[in-house]
């Protein structure tokens, strides 16, 4: 399997995601009807995270010589303190509850796991 070895579609698909990331955080939590599932939002913000970690690897894998190191820890602490601004952008937003730390953590373990992940599966990106 081959995926686009092109850095600028890896980072344009990173900011849709930041743009996508912004939306979701400027409007009211959805209404809970029925069945709810405990520490579903978790979940939500590990996965959400664990993806954009896998957009920025890729962008910085194709578009940089930084060692694999490098790379994770600056992904990683990038996606952290995105954490940490859209926590406290919801803190603003009427109707939502900003500054959770275990929000940020899950999106702090979500961008974390997607590094390692992408470090198991960067041969489908050589050109």
């Amino acid at each position: 399997m081959r995926l686009p070895s092109q850095p600028k579609i890896w980072l344009a698909g990173f900011f849709l995601w930041l743009i996508i990331l912004c939306i979701l955080s400027s409007g009211p939590i959805p209404v809970k009807t029925g069945f709810e599932i405990p520490y579903f939002d978790k979940f939500v913000h590990f996965g959400y995270f664990f993806g954009g970690s896998g957009l920025l690897h890729a962008a910085l894998f194709l578009g940089t010589t930084l060692s694999n190191r490098t790379r994770y820890i600056l992904v990683v602490g990038i996606l952290a303190s995105v954490g940490i601004l859209d926590e406290w952008h919801q803190s603003w937003v009427p109707e939502r509850s900003g500054n959770d730390y275990w929000d940020w953590l899950a999106d702090l373990l979500g961008a974390a796991a997607g590094g390692l992940v992408f470090f198991r599966c960067r041969r489908w990106f050589r050109t």
